[in-house]
This record gives structure tokens, C-alpha cells and sequence, in this order.
């Protein structure tokens, strides 16, 4: 064995003693590395800086009573009188759509009612086609081909919307329609390509009322309702 071999082998056992005092030696006792999730699992301290994650709490504590039912005769209290034609027609939808409510009805339709006549003043068809049945939507789209061709616009800005409120409903087989009388203020007026007023009156504002029904098929999954019928009675 030459000097340089002696040499190695003394500083390869002088290495694997440094190393051994550093590290250590396997016992198996040695603690595992610290998982914190695993202990607050174990029910160890909480941790300050972990931070609770958002999720549904489950409330094991006995359930309060529910609210009593709705009496038949309070139920559609403020929208109709017990016992009239409208409040069985609203009680044969809700037994076939129980999640229909009709003060919600109201609302989105008050605000239908702004964005289609708005929407047709402005001879926007894609919204029109969205809220408007294929029937309804030809005739609003025949009116605006007519503006169209002899270069006419109409603009309208509503004032306000006074009135919407239910006069008519009915189930038929699976088609649940309602109908709303609308009570508005609006300036309205037909300009030609000049911009002279063909109908309407800049200066004055008109008292509306319009008389429109809606539809929608019960058994769909689409909750939209759509404009099947209009009327006016002015």
C-alpha cells in the first residue's frame, strides 16, 4: 500500500466521523418533521398564523321550527282577493310550479318592460329576440323594417314607470301566462332623415298604459319569461 492510498482512506474516516457528529445517528426516536396541519387535526394548540378557511359549518344543534304555511286566504294578500279569477289562476300555477312567485314575477317584468320598449325605439332586434316570442317578434320587427325604409327614428326616454300590476292569469296544460297592466309617463317621438318630428310631441309627456302578456313553458329548465301579447289601453 503506497503513501497516497494511506492518505485517502485517512481522510475518507475523517469525513464519515465529521459527518456522523452533524447529523447524527437513526435511533428511531428521531420526531417526524413538523406537519401543522397534522396537529391541529390532533387537536394541538391552534397555530396563530394559520388562517381559517371559508366553508360551509355544519350546525349540529337541534333545527328551530319552521314558519307556519301561508294561510290560502292571505297568500296572494296585496296582488288579489281570495277566491277571484286571478287568484286561481295564480294557485294553479304555483300547484304546478311551486317555485313561481309572483311579486318576483312583477319585478323582473317592470323591468322587461323598460328594456323592450327601449329596445325597439333603438331597433335593437338581439335584445328584442331574447324577450319577445317568435310571433310578437315578427311584428315588432315588421314596425322597425317600416322606420327603416322611409328613414325614420324613433327615440323615447322614459319619465317613469307608476304602475305594474297583475290582472290576468292562467295555466295552460303547461303553459303558465300572466298578464300586467303597465302604468308609464314617456316622451316619444318619430323623427325623419332631416330630423323633423313625424309623431310625438318633444315637449310633452304622455300618460301610457299598456296591457302585455307574458309566458313561460313550466317544465323547462329556462326561468325567463317571454312577451307573448300586447295591448293598450290608451
Amino acid at each position: 500500500m503506497d503513501i497516497y492510498t494511506i492518505i485517502f482512506l485517512a481522510l475518507a474516516v475523517f469525513i464519515f466521523l465529521r459527518l456522523r457528529s452533524v447529523l447524527g445517528q437513526r435511533t428511531g426516536n428521531e420526531r417526524p418533521p413538523f406537519d401543522r396541519t397534522a396537529r391541529n387535526a390532533l387537536g394541538g394548540a391552534p397555530d396563530k398564523n394559520v388562517v381559517t378557511m371559508p366553508g360551509k359549518v355544519i350546525d349540529q344543534a337541534p333545527l328551530a321550527p319552521t314558519a307556519e304555511p301561508t294561510p290560502p286566504s292571505d297568500r296572494w294578500k296585496g296582488l288579489t282577493e281570495p277566491g277571484t279569477a286571478l287568484a286561481q289562476g295564480l294557485d294553479a300555477i304555483v300547484e304546478r310550479d311551486s317555485t313561481f312567485d309572483p311579486r318576483h314575477f312583477l319585478s323582473g317584468a317592470r323591468g322587461a318592460y323598460e328594456m323592450i320598449v327601449l329596445a325597439f325605439a333603438n331597433g335593437d332586434r338581439r335584445s328584442l329576440r331574447d324577450l319577445l316570442s317568435s310571433e310578437v317578434y315578427e311584428s315588432f320587427d315588421t314596425a322597425i323594417k317600416d322606420r327603416e325604409k322611409n328613414d325614420q327614428k324613433t327615440e323615447t326616454r322614459f319619465v317613469s314607470i307608476d304602475k305594474a300590476e297583475l290582472v290576468g292569469a292562467e295555466l295552460r296544460d303547461r303553459t303558465a301566462q300572466l298578464t300586467v297592466r303597465f302604468v308609464s309617463q314617456m316622451i316619444s317621438v318619430t323623427r325623419d332623415k332631416a330630423g323633423n318630428i313625424v309623431d310625438g310631441n318633444a315637449d310633452k309627456v304622455a300618460d301610457i298604459t299598456d296591457i302585455w302578456t307574458f309566458a313561460r313553458d313550466t317544465t323547462s329548465r329556462d326561468p325567463n319569461w317571454k312577451l307573448v301579447g300586447t295591448g293598450s289601453a290608451n
